[in-house]
């Protein structure tokens, strides 16, 4: 959310006085979506909230026809502050990343070996074609010449970002090929364990049963 709130009156700030509906286009032209969390539905509710804190003022608004009207938007001198201070928490601390594929290695035991190898191998094939369109996009005159240049770094940061997880998932697969134990010797067979243990085959009619 606080990456949200800053980009939200970082773009006010930014284009201001500004409607909040080229606040969502520039977002979406950003894809903001998919590297910031920035929902798409959640934009309009913001410049509400940031608004009702007084964050943001609402400086006019216009109706056009049976058009919805729009609000124009210009950021406060409590929101100055409320973004510098977002945007040097970001800069200056480490944020994990939410990433729902942890979630799912986190239960690696009950994946067969060999489906859990494939799925790696299949992660690391889409990590490669992602990396190989962001490499595209850094050689070309989209990047190069018609965006700022920290928009290419970005790139840059995405793409060994990607190209580390595509080494640590061939790396993992070849482990869990090797039949390498999951749990260590001592809790083999301690109680509470037991639920741990790898499954070796497909979950058959049985098993559901």
């Amino acid at each position: 959310m606080s990456a949200t709130r800053m980009m939200i009156l970082g773009l006010v700030r930014w284009m201001q006085p500004v409607h909040g509906y080229d606040v969502r286009r520039e977002l979406l032209s950003w894809s903001a979506d998919k590297w910031a969390n920035v929902q798409p539905g959640s934009i309009y509710h913001a410049l509400r909230k940031l608004t009702e804190e007084g964050l943001l003022r609402a400086v006019a608004t216009e109706q056009v026809g049976a058009r919805p009207a729009r609000t124009t938007y210009e950021v406060t001198a409590t929101g100055e502050d409320e973004f510098e201070t977002l945007l040097r928490n970001l800069w200056w601390n480490l944020s994990e990343p939410t990433d729902p594929f942890a979630a799912a290695f986190s239960f690696l035991p009950a994946m067969p070996r060999a489906e859990a190898a494939a799925a790696l191998r299949n992660r690391a094939n889409l990590l490669r074609a992602g990396v190989e369109s962001m490499r595209a996009s850094l050689e070309s005159d989209w990047v190069r010449n018609r965006k700022p240049a920290h928009v290419g770094w970005m790139f840059e940061l995405w793409a060994v970002r990607a190209e580390a997880e595509m080494g640590w998932c061939e790396r993992i697969a070849e482990r869990i090929e090797s039949g390498v134990s999951y749990l260590p010797a001592e809790l083999e067979n301690v109680e509470g364990w037991s639920g741990w243990r790898e499954r070796r085959e497909p979950p058959t009619e049985a098993d559901a049963e």
